[in-house]
């Protein structure tokens, strides 16, 4: 089936079966009928992160976003908080073909260092590894120390997660004093975070194939790399548009929003804004993703996951002794570092507001951050992002 087809397909099922979509497209006067493939799908608005959890608020837990005869097999909870259903069927977040394209196959084994808690990542390639025949181990995010012993002791030759981790992994290997013959990673597939040519000779002195891929929790795999630094090839069952800021319309040349259309009926992304901005390249005749080069709006993304000035506020108003903060992003070796500065109330104990404050971070917004307590801050945003990617 072309991927025309397969998108009408999808917009009348969707239609027929999703109470929330059939208004959406009612709210924009569109008929399911006329969308009859990918160029039609610029007459439906563009979705924002921010439309689908006002959806879920008004409506909990999915905002009628879900069929009722959807098929479930997870829940995840990501930072807003936003609920995300995991679907039935093999890969449902499509990230086999990422991990083929760099070479990780059913004789490896891939070491995945990324969360199996809450947020849905760590399921995400969990399920690609499994559609692969792939042996896992789900090492999540910490326990370095473990994380370098099993490399050693079962021979673990792929991995899966940040960039910025692999590097610490690779640093805590070799000050352990284990037998540097018993390295036998091979292959590499980092997301979540830029991969700047410096960290990626780093990491390649290593591990020989070390290759990026794109993607969100609400998508899955939007794209990925074939060799070093020739863009993102975008998968062939997701449609994915650049498109305007403006107007939301798609655009061929310059910077815009990065729109997706997954193609469940079930669970209706259509023309979903990722908040990502990027722009297309061409290689060898064939258009890719030239990678994430920004964010529209006031949201950052840390340690690959999104620090939004929204849940920042609900998550510091419930802290006592605190009179004004701001959050601060750096990178420093290749690591993201995130700061709170802190001006606390007049005679509130030091120590207590630190400790208050390094606590609900930790439990609200799932990031670990320096406290520092100031006299003063300058006003304006809530989070500045200091990182510079030249």
């Amino acid at each position: 089936m072309s991927e025309n087809s397969r998108v009408a397909d999808v917009v009348r099922e969707a239609a027929r079966r999703v109470p929330a979509f059939a208004a959406r497209l009612a709210e924009a006067d569109v008929n399911p009928d006329v969308i009859r493939g990918v160029d039609d799908l610029a007459a439906i608005p563009v979705q924002t992160k921010d439309d689908v959890l006002a959806r879920q608020r008004a409506d909990p837990p999915f905002g009628a976003l879900l069929a009722a005869d959807a098929a479930v097999s997870r829940v995840f909870q990501s930072p807003g908080p936003i609920y995300e259903p995991q679907l039935s069927g093999q890969d449902p977040w499509r990230w086999a073909p990422a991990l083929r394209a760099c070479g990780v196959s059913a004789s490896d084994v891939l070491l995945n260092c990324f969360a199996y808690h809450l947020s849905p990542a760590g399921a995400m390639f969990d399920e690609a590894a499994q559609a692969l025949g792939c042996p896992v181990l789900p090492g999540g995010v910490g326990n370095l120390d473990l994380q370098a012993q099993a490399i050693s002791d079962l021979g673990v030759t792929a991995y899966v997660g940040l960039p910025s981790y692999l590097r610490s992994l690779i640093e805590r290997f070799e000050n352990a004093g284990l037998d540097p013959a018993r390295w036998r990673l091979r292959a590499a597939l980092v997301t979540g975070e830029p991969l700047p040519d410096d960290l990626r000779q780093a990491l390649t002195a290593w591990v020989p194939t070390v290759r990026m891929a794109y993607g969100t929790a609400e998508t899955g795999l939007l794209g990925y790399e074939t060799a070093p630094g020739d863009g993102l090839v975008v998968p062939d069952d997701v449609v994915v548009q650049i498109c305007d800021l403006d107007t939301g319309q798609p655009i061929d040349k310059g910077e815009g929003q990065i729109v997706v259309t997954a193609l469940r009926a079930e669970y209706p992304l259509v023309r979903f804004g990722t908040g990502d901005l990027s722009t297309w390249r061409d290689v060898g005749g064939e258009r890719r993703l030239a990678g994430v080069l920004g964010r529209v709006g006031a949201a950052v993304k840390v340690r690959g996951m999104f620090l939004h000035p929204r849940q920042v506020e609900a998550t510091m108003r419930a802290v006592s002794g605190v009179v004004s903060y701001r959050f601060l992003v750096d990178r420093v070796e290749h690591r993201d570092q995130l700061r709170c500065e802190v001006v606390p109330e007049p005679g509130a104990d030091a120590n207590v507001v630190t400790a208050a404050v390094g606590d609900r971070i930790r439990s609200a917004l799932r990031f670990t951050a320096d406290v520092t307590l100031v006299d003063d801050l300058p006003g304006g945003e809530l989070i500045t992002d200091q990182r510079r990617w030249d």
